[in-house]
C-alpha cells in the first residue's frame, strides 16, 4: 500500500521548473507570461487569477503553480489555492498535508490562518483543498467562497486559483464570475478548437474577464518543451 501511495504522489504532483530548474527556457516562458500580466494590469486591480482549461489533463495546475512561483521571485505576496477539490494535486506538489484547506474554510470549521501553508518559497504561501466535499460547486458558488476571497485580497498581492476543466464541471465558471481575470490553458496537439471554442463560450456565459490563452506542450527539437503566452482569445 505504501508503494503504491509514494507512486501515485509522484504522479500527481507538478513539476516546478521555476523552482526547480532555474536556468531553461521554461523560466523564461514563465518570466514572459507574469509580464503579459501585468502590462494587462497596470491598475492593479487583477489581485484574483483563475487558472482553468477546457478538458483534463492540459496542465492548467502544472502552470498555476509555476506562476505562482514566478510572482513571488519578484517580492510579491503570493497565494496559490487549489480550488479544484474533485482532483486536488497542489498539496503533492509542494508536498504537503491537503487538510486542513479551502473545504474547511468553505464549511467555516477553520479560518484564514488555520489553513494557510508555507512554502519553502519566499513570499509563497498555500491553501490546499482540505477534505473533498460531496458539493465542491455550491459551497465555491456560496457567499461564504466571496467573504474569504476578500479576506484574501487583503492579506495577498496576487491570489492564483487554480479551477478544475471548465467543460467537465461547473465549478470554474462560478469561480471565473468571482476573479479579476481568467486565463485559459489549452495543451498543443491534444485540445481541439470546438472544445476552446466551448470553453471561451462558457467563461463570457459567466462574465469572466477572460485575460488570455496560454499554449502548453508545444514541442522543440531536441525534445524541448516550452510554455508560450499568445494573448486575448480570439
Amino acid at each position: 500500500m505504501a508503494k503504491k501511495t509514494k507512486k501515485k504522489s509522484r504522479i500527481a504532483a507538478r513539476k516546478l521548473v521555476t523552482r526547480d530548474d532555474p536556468k531553461t527556457i521554461v523560466l523564461e516562458q514563465f518570466r514572459m507570461i507574469r509580464e503579459n500580466i501585468n502590462f494587462l494590469r497596470p491598475d492593479k486591480k487583477l489581485k484574483t487569477l483563475l487558472f482553468t482549461s477546457a478538458s483534463a489533463g492540459e496542465g492548467k495546475s502544472t502552470l498555476a503553480a509555476n506562476v505562482a512561483i514566478v510572482f513571488a521571485q519578484t517580492g510579491k505576496r503570493v497565494l496559490l489555492v487549489d480550488a479544484d477539490m474533485r482532483k486536488p494535486t497542489t498539496h503533492y506538489t509542494f508536498r504537503t498535508p491537503i487538510s486542513p484547506g479551502l473545504s474547511h474554510l468553505l464549511t467555516r470549521q477553520r479560518g484564514l490562518d488555520e489553513v494557510i501553508k508555507r512554502t519553502q518559497i519566499k513570499g509563497l504561501e498555500l491553501v490546499t483543498c482540505g477534505t473533498m466535499p460531496i458539493n465542491p460547486a455550491e459551497l465555491l458558488g456560496s457567499k461564504v467562497m466571496d467573504d474569504i476571497i476578500t479576506e484574501m485580497k487583503s492579506r495577498f498581492d496576487i491570489i492564483i486559483i487554480d479551477a478544475p476543466p471548465i467543460l467537465l464541471v461547473a465549478d470554474a465558471q462560478i469561480l471565473s464570475n468571482k476573479c479579476d481575470g481568467t486565463i485559459l490553458v489549452v495543451s498543443s496537439g491534444k485540445t481541439e478548437k470546438n472544445e476552446v471554442k466551448k470553453a471561451k463560450g462558457l467563461l463570457e456565459t459567466s462574465k469572466a474577464n477572460v485575460l488570455g490563452v496560454i499554449l502548453n506542450n508545444y514541442k522543440l527539437e531536441k525534445d524541448h518543451y516550452y510554455y508560450d503566452y499568445k494573448g486575448a482569445i480570439e
